[in-house]
């Protein structure tokens, strides 16, 4: 099943609008102030999940007032933020596959602690992606492959994540790897870029962060 949550972050709406055009979403999360895009846009979630603190009350209450949509109110006092009670929700309802907007903003620990949920994924096998306009980011613990033809901008980091990623092998970009140590605290894998048709990332362990990027 394919999820989307809108979380209260930054968000472009055109861009936003156009992925739940496309995306073919079977369960439309809103966390919070989410539902203020949600509003804006003429949008019915499906959920809404939160405690509502920076939520509109007005559009709260227009929600409120539709049967269809189901609201989820959280203590405000949680060891969770509403996001990641919403996406821990949509791994329930068993979305294999989530999308997630609105994740980045001006608080910087909030940007960091949504990157760190792509976790998650790694725990129940579940494919999720945070997007903006601009950036991409998914989190990965096995060998994979990047397609210039799929890839989300020019360019491509690989960023270790809880330690050393181990003998990471990197062929098809212009900067390449064999059998190398990706230590945490280095910059060695930001802004990388496809010059083949793929790119083979391999690696013996450890978890990378992968971050595709547009400049324009």
């Amino acid at each position: 099943m394919n999820g989307l949550i809108v979380a209260g972050g930054n968000i472009n709406d055109k861009f936003a609008c156009d992925v739940i055009k496309n995306g073919a979403f079977e369960v439309i999360f809103a966390a919070d102030s989410g539902i203020d895009f949600m509003y804006r846009n003429h949008i019915t979630p499906d959920i809404i999940v939160g405690d509502f603190d920076s939520a509109n009350p007005e559009i709260l209450s227009f929600y409120r007032d539709m049967d269809q949509v189901a609201i989820s109110e959280l203590n405000p006092e949680k060891d969770d933020t509403d996001l990641e009670h919403a996406l821990r929700d949509c791994v329930r309802l068993g979305c294999d596959e989530i999308t997630i907007l609105g994740c980045f903003g001006n608080r910087i620990d909030h940007s960091y602690a949504n990157m760190m949920l792509l976790g998650i994924g790694l725990e129940y096998g579940v494919e999720i992606r945070l997007m903006d306009d601009k950036n991409r980011v998914s989190m990965h613990c096995s060998d994979f492959v990047l397609k210039k033809n799929d890839l989300y901008g020019k360019y491509v980091s690989l960023l270790p994540i809880n330690g050393t990623v181990h003998n990471l092998t990197i062929t098809g970009m212009k900067y390449c790897l064999e059998n190398t140590d990706l230590l945490p605290f280095t910059t060695l894998g930001v802004s990388n870029e496809l010059v083949e048709d793929q790119a083979q990332i391999t690696f013996e362990d450890g978890i990378l962060l992968l971050i595709e990027s547009k400049d324009e």
